[in-house]
């Protein structure tokens, strides 16, 4: 149950998650440009400690601005414990293949994650999978398959390998996310993220006794990282709260083109046909997808109940 009293699986408006999933869209990419620029600086667990303290100073100055402070309860900690635990690991997983492998490939092999969620969403959200959806994220994996080619003479690489789990932790990311917007608000979910999530990366990047603190240079850049990495997050969990994760996922394959002419603009990454094709490819997937999902839910509630032949 949504602090506003609406249960998320009541809610189905796939185009308009679709709009939710533009902003998370620009948020992961930027929160990889910021990677890349501070990741000479810092470790990733330093660069999770940061983003996710600014995270936390965020969301509770939204909340207090806007009067939702209510909203962030003490209530389902296991459910967010689970979560922020599979995120913490996809996330540092993400970060570090991201110095190690183009970041159109590194987009490309994440995107496999909506094959697990939607193989998965019937055991843990109840949710459909009919053969649409199965052509459409099997459509899109090739299309990744094309764009990434993990397979190739170079094998897999550390970076190809470390890639391919994060998405695996993505995706179980996305379930757990589905399942707590039934119990929880977005601020809640937000709040906990950044909070649990402040204290792994604390014990982590400390074990060791020594944690560097970002320079003159670098700080601008984790700022950024920290406002982008909220920002998409709160962008995806508003669209998980509007239609299934199978079709909300799917959206973020978006991410692929985009974040391929970031590459080649600014880190001289090669953009060649093969890269277009596969994410034209994945587009179409994402299409097929929404559209599908979106006149099964038209055709569901136009449908009239027949009433019983009442005698008197």
């Amino acid at each position: 149950m949504t602090a506003t009293g609406v249960t998320s699986s009541d809610i189905h408006r796939p185009v308009a998650a679709a709009f939710w999933m533009l902003g998370s869209i620009i948020g992961f990419s930027a929160l990889a440009i910021s990677g890349r620029e501070i990741g000479a600086a810092l470790d990733t667990f330093e660069m999770m400690l940061y983003r996710s303290l600014i995270g936390v100073i965020a969301v509770v100055a939204f909340a207090t601005a806007t009067g939702r402070l209510i909203e962030i309860e003490a209530r389902h900690l296991g459910h967010h414990f689970i979560r922020n635990v599979i995120h913490f690991a996809g996330q540092n997983l993400w970060l570090y293949a991201l110095a190690l492998i183009p970041l159109a490939q590194l987009f490309a092999l994440e995107f496999s994650s909506p094959l697990i969620v939607a193989l998965t969403a019937p055991f843990f959200l109840s949710e459909r999978l009919t053969r649409t959806k199965l052509l459409a994220v099997l459509l899109g994996f090739c299309g990744i398959l094309i764009v990434a080619r993990p397979f190739g003479a170079g094998g897999l690489s550390v970076g190809l390998i470390t890639a391919l789990l994060c998405a695996v932790a993505f995706a179980g990311t996305a379930i757990a996310t589905k399942r707590l917007t039934r119990r929880a608000s977005i601020i809640g979910i937000l709040f906990w993220l950044a909070a649990m999530q402040s204290g792994f990366s604390l014990v982590c990047a400390g074990y060791d006794g020594s944690i560097t603190w970002p320079d003159a240079k670098t700080i601008p850049w984790v700022i950024v990282m920290g406002l982008a990495g909220l920002g998409a997050h709160f962008s995806l969990t508003k669209a998980l709260t509007l239609a299934p994760a199978s079709v909300v996922t799917p959206v973020d394959f978006l991410r692929l083109p985009v974040i391929a002419l970031i590459g080649m603009v600014f880190y001289a990454e090669p953009l060649d046909l093969m890269v277009i094709f596969g994410g034209a490819i994945i587009f179409f997937a994402n299409l097929l997808n929404i559209r599908a999902e979106a006149k099964y839910r038209y055709v569901t509630r136009s449908t009239p109940v027949p009433e019983r032949n009442v005698t008197n």
